[in-house]
């Protein structure tokens, strides 16, 4: 069976001197074996075009690259009142899909502390359902756990993202 090795990202700094290599500079990177584990060294220009060639035999890799941007996370602002009305047309719907999608939506309103986990019970068929109320308000809504592993729920979460980004 192969071995499965991990290359860690660049720490955007010259093993050499030290020297942090801005973003958007180009770098060059090298992997070495290390005890069994793969080593990432990342060297600015200079160190890397003064370091001798010929004698890095333990060098298994070597690529030219620059260092990312750092990305700016985009906040999705996203109406608390449309995610509380999306969860109340959801109630009652069984079909399996819904089912999953509220159950999320219900974890988002959690989150926020604009749902309120009342109580949990199970059912006789295995069936685990949560009673639940919104924040301020009496009304009591029923939310199944369909038991979702979370490969299922990072995927009902990213459409739960582009629905509200329009996408879908």
């Amino acid at each position: 069976m192969a071995k499965e090795y991990e290359i860690d990202k660049t720490a955007g700094r010259c093993v050499v001197c030290g020297e942090v290599v801005a973003p958007g500079e180009e770098l060059v990177a090298t992997v070495t074996e290390v005890d069994e584990e793969l080593r990432r060294d990342d060297y600015c220009l200079a160190c890397w075009e003064a370091a001798p060639k010929d004698d890095r035999p333990d060098v298994l890799g070597t690529w030219r690259t620059r260092v990312p941007r750092p990305k700016e996370k985009t906040k999705l602002l996203i109406d608390d009142d449309l995610l509380v009305d999306f969860f109340r047309r959801l109630e009652g719907d069984q079909t399996p899909a819904r089912v999953n999608f509220r159950f999320v939506l219900a974890l988002v309103l959690m989150r926020k502390k604009l749902l309120i986990y009342d109580r949990g019970e199970k059912r006789d068929d295995g069936t685990e359902i949560w009673t639940m109320h919104l924040r301020g308000l009496t009304d009591k809504y029923v939310v199944t756990d369909p038991h979702m592993d979370e490969d299922k729920i990072v995927e009902v979460s990213r459409q739960l993202g582009e629905i509200m980004e329009g996408e879908l």
